[in-house]
């Protein structure tokens, strides 16, 4: 007697070979995002160029990219943006430093002292609540014209954030390693170099990147004080000369300048978290 296979027969399907498998059709989606975040401006700009071309926008209101590019151009020729990329980036470091430094110190010393806490965080908090920007006619009738209303402008505006971050971060860490480190019997250095800075690092770089946008921000409107150098210098002379397509240049460096520095402290923000997310 035979006996019969009662199972099913199930028909072999073979690997669907199309655009949706296709290795040209993964890239796409690996990298459609980038590729339209890129697109984007570039399709803005084309727009842009096609509407002055046409006469929709005015020259004397929004200049084509093209007189833009042309009018940048200009400047690098003859030196004049060169000279005053030097002076603008000397005066963002300077302020920098300067407000990085007050900013971190007293955001550690009010993180780490309770009584720091309650003597030197309200009267900065105070403080903190004025507009910085506000306090220009302040700054020139204290110290001039110079450079220095300048650099202490910048280094107002880039303390607020450095300091927010530094004692947020301070008391954040965890105490439990704190005493660790304790009954070890580490060294005040020893403490600092293992425990307390790889666990501010992360958020005191978020600070700092706050404090980059906001010490542009705070140079752009620093150079307009009586400044006969710098990109703030450029645009005021266009101003007077009604070169649009100048001032519009001198802004797309400002945010270039400002960009190009955030992704700097981006890079050094990512290093810093895989290194505290492998320890």
């Amino acid at each position: 007697m035979t006996t019969t296979d009662a199972r099913p027969v199930v028909p072999q399907t073979h690997p669907v070979t199309g655009p949706e498998s296709s290795p040209t059709r993964s890239a796409w989606q690996r990298y459609r995002w980038t590729v339209l975040r890129v697109l984007s401006p570039i399709a803005i700009l084309l727009l842009w160029q096609i509407a002055s071309a046409a006469g929709v926008l005015s020259e004397r209101v929004l200049p084509a990219p093209s007189l833009i590019l042309d009018a940048g151009l200009e400047l690098l020729r003859n030196g004049e943006l060169a000279d005053a990329l030097v002076v603008s980036g000397g005066r963002v470091v300077q302020g920098l430093v300067l407000g990085g430094v007050i900013g971190v110190v007293l955001g550690a010393l009010v993180g780490l002292s309770r009584f720091a806490e309650a003597t030197v965080d309200p009267p900065l908090q105070m403080l903190r609540a004025l507009p910085h920007l506000g306090l220009i006619p302040l700054f020139i009738l204290w110290f001039g014209i110079g450079e220095t209303p300048k650099i202490l402008l910048v280094a107002l505006g880039v303390a607020f954030p450095l300091y927010l971050n530094t004692f947020s971060a301070i008391r954040q860490i965890d105490r439990k390693f704190v005493e660790t480190a304790v009954v070890l019997g580490f060294t005040w250095r020893q403490k600092f170099s293992t425990i307390i800075l790889p666990s501010i690092a992360p958020q005191l770089l978020v600070g700092l990147r706050q404090s980059l946008a906001i010490a542009w921000l705070s140079l752009i409107v620093a150079e307009q004080i009586n400044a006969d150098t710098g990109l703030g210098y450029i645009i005021n002379n266009a101003r007077d000369f009604l070169r649009v397509d100048t001032i519009i240049f001198g802004l797309v460096v400002y945010a270039l300048l400002g960009i190009s520095t955030d992704g700097i402290v981006r890079i050094l923000e990512k290093r810093a978290l895989r290194y505290t997310a492998g320890s």
